[in-house]
């Protein structure tokens, strides 16, 4: 199931955090009381990265954050500003989920895996 799709922006890729869609929180529950959730999504080549989702605690917009490896990500990747993430997951049967990320660039009007060409 896919839980995020994103067009990166400038600040995704150097600020080492992306702006998390606020509608793909659902996806990773907080426990009471925290601020933020770890978990470690695998790539095509099974290659895993632990990453954090993280909301503000104060201020007027809990704006939330995806950090952790995501800085490694984007410079194993090679991402740039306009290039495509997506977040998927699964729930097993035992009650684990799966989360999986792909990249994607847009090359003469279709997007293609990045995954693939490394």
């Amino acid at each position: 199931m896919e839980v995020m799709k994103k067009k990166l922006s400038e600040s995704d890729t150097t600020n080492r955090r992306l702006k998390f869609p606020a509608g793909s929180l659902w996806a990773f529950p907080m426990p009471h009381g925290q601020n933020s959730v770890e978990f470690v999504a695998s790539d095509i080549h099974e290659q895993q990265w632990r990453l954090k989702v993280s909301v503000r605690n104060e201020g007027r917009y809990a704006t939330p954050w995806l950090k952790g490896e995501w800085g490694d990500y984007v410079h194993q990747k090679q991402l740039r500003k306009g290039d495509r993430v997506i977040v998927t997951m699964n729930d097993e049967e035992n009650g684990d989920r799966i989360y999986r990320i792909s990249a994607e660039r847009m090359l003469f009007g279709f997007w293609y895996s990045i995954d693939e060409q490394q």
